[in-house]
């Protein structure tokens, strides 16, 4: 779980709702403690985290599938464009990531490639990798 100051996972399962909002540096926390979890609305049930990669990364990303693609210049590729949507099909996803691989000087784990299906999942887990390799 998150680490947010005032907020534990027996509050958000707690069968009390309680509309308060609290402010924590900035954030404003509301407390669901009268409702139970399964009458929260979907979008509540998880605390979901990201971190977006570096705009400087997402380019290289979109430069490297244009590549792989082989692409026209007419065809636009950003963070949220999906491998499969610019016509990759599997052979074609294990190509980018080679070439990732190669140009970010990293190795993505078979599992992890797996679970690349954009541009910006691709950026996400390349600054993870080096990241890692760097600590």
């Amino acid at each position: 779980m998150a680490a947010f100051t005032g907020v534990s996972s027996s509050s958000l399962l707690s069968p009390r709702l309680s509309l308060a909002p609290t402010r924590i540096s900035g954030l404003k926390m509301v407390s669901f403690s009268n409702l139970g979890r399964s009458n929260l609305p979907l979008s509540f049930r998880r605390l979901q985290i990201s971190c977006a990669a570096k705009p400087e990364t997402v380019d290289k990303v979109c430069s490297i599938v244009r590549k792989q693609l082989a692409l026209k210049d007419d065809i636009s590729v950003s963070g949220e464009s999906k491998f499969a949507a610019l016509g990759a099909d599997s052979l074609d996803t294990v190509e980018i990531v080679m070439g990732l691989e190669e140009e970010f000087g990293i190795t993505v784990e078979e599992e992890s490639a797996q679970s690349i299906a954009t541009v910006q999942d691709a950026a996400d887990l390349i600054e993870k990798l080096v990241e890692k390799t760097s600590a």
